[in-house]
């Protein structure tokens, strides 16, 4: 089931370049999209997956869903979880990856490639996630697999540090005891 987030957070983006995961497991791109509390996505997600719990487990779906929630296994959490993050506290966020690269767009729709420099942890974007329901030796859960993501604004970078300005050095062309060749 596909889902169009609008107006999302970017955190923790890994979008080029796949990060190896856990104990061997396939290389990854994933995100974290934040989402204001009043964002209508989250009745979205919420709907879907009422109707993917259903497809998937039945007449069990009730019970499951309300386990996998206590457990905080579907793909939408509360940003408390986070709050030691800038921007998470008082939102919630959604946990996508996929093995497949999703496509990086800029506002216009023109491709965004890594060294542009558009896209960054703090930025806002719209994304497309597809959820599905997980039902294997790994548990049960409602993941999310990240197609997507399009620039719409610059935010505040998260973490990111800024580099050093020469202000914060002393010029030390003057001193003799300092050899520029050692």
């Amino acid at each position: 089931m596909r889902i169009r987030l609008t107006n999302a957070r970017l955190a923790f983006p890994v979008l080029f370049t796949a990060r190896p995961g856990a104990e061997g497991a396939d290389p990854t791109f994933s995100a974290l999209l934040i989402l204001d509390p009043t964002n209508p996505a989250i009745a979205q997600l919420n709907a879907a997956f009422t109707a993917l719990a259903r497809d998937k487990w039945a007449d069990k779906a009730d019970a499951i869903l309300k386990q996998l929630r206590v457990q905080d296994r579907l793909a939408l959490h509360d940003g408390a979880t986070k709050s030691q993050y800038a921007g998470f506290a008082d939102h919630m966020f959604v946990s996508a990856r996929s093995r497949t690269r999703p496509t990086v767009f800029n506002w216009d729709k023109s491709p965004v490639t890594e060294t542009d420099g558009k896209i960054y942890a703090g930025c806002y974007v719209n994304a497309s996630i597809e959820l599905y329901a997980q039902d294997n030796q790994y548990g049960k859960r409602i993941n999310a697999q990240l197609r997507g993501v399009q620039f719409v604004q610059d935010g505040d970078a998260f973490a990111a540090g800024t580099s050093a300005t020469e202000d914060e050095f002393e010029d030390l062309s003057n001193q003799g005891d300092v050899d520029p060749t050692a």
